[in-house]
């Protein structure tokens, strides 16, 4: 990726923070890990994306496999450098990430109720295990037409934001 960035006149990645110490609880909220299970059907928020954002926003938005807490003004494809996807990688940058899900955010009015500092699984908790179904039912609106969709929304706004607050890269894995 540093090749890349160098060819694009852009300095080099290298800041990477510690990860948490084995030995350190885990402290829910504190919002040092970000893991979520992708497993709603993703067709709504699909609908989403084509809806509010141009081709290549959905590609920047849903396509990359490696997000960096740094500006890219294109996506860096890394050929020849395989993910769990694809033969090839894609490094999207945090901050366009995260201005897109931003207006995806806007546009279904997420609420503020939606966890912030995620941590191991936090959204996925939230919006499978009913606490995201309860609120809809007292808060209706567009995010709460579709929890699916509205997951989606949640879990690239947070990724992203995650990603830029703790300075570190998230592999979509």
């Amino acid at each position: 990726m540093n090749e890349e960035l160098g060819r694009r006149g852009l300095p080099a990645y290298d800041s990477v923070p510690a990860a948490r110490p084995v030995r350190a609880p885990f402290v829910r909220g504190a919002g040092l890990d970000f893991e979520e299970k992708l497993v709603p059907p993703m067709d709504g928020f699909m609908r989403l994306c084509e809806a509010h954002l141009t081709r290549e926003e959905v590609e920047t938005l849903c396509g990359w496999t490696v997000l960096v807490p740094i500006s890219l003004e294109e996506d860096v494809w890394l050929e020849g450098v395989e993910s769990s996807f694809a033969e090839s990688t894609m490094v999207a940058g945090a901050p366009q990430v995260l201005a897109l899900a931003e207006r995806l955010a806007t546009a279904v009015e997420l609420p503020p109720e939606t966890p912030e500092m995620c941590d191991n699984l936090d959204l996925t908790r939230w919006f499978l295990d009913g606490q995201a179904k309860t609120l809809a039912a007292t808060r209706p609106g567009p995010w709460a037409e579709d929890l699916d969709m509205a997951f989606y929304v949640a879990v690239y706004l947070r990724a992203a934001q995650h990603s830029i607050r703790r300075g570190c890269p998230i592999v979509y894995s």
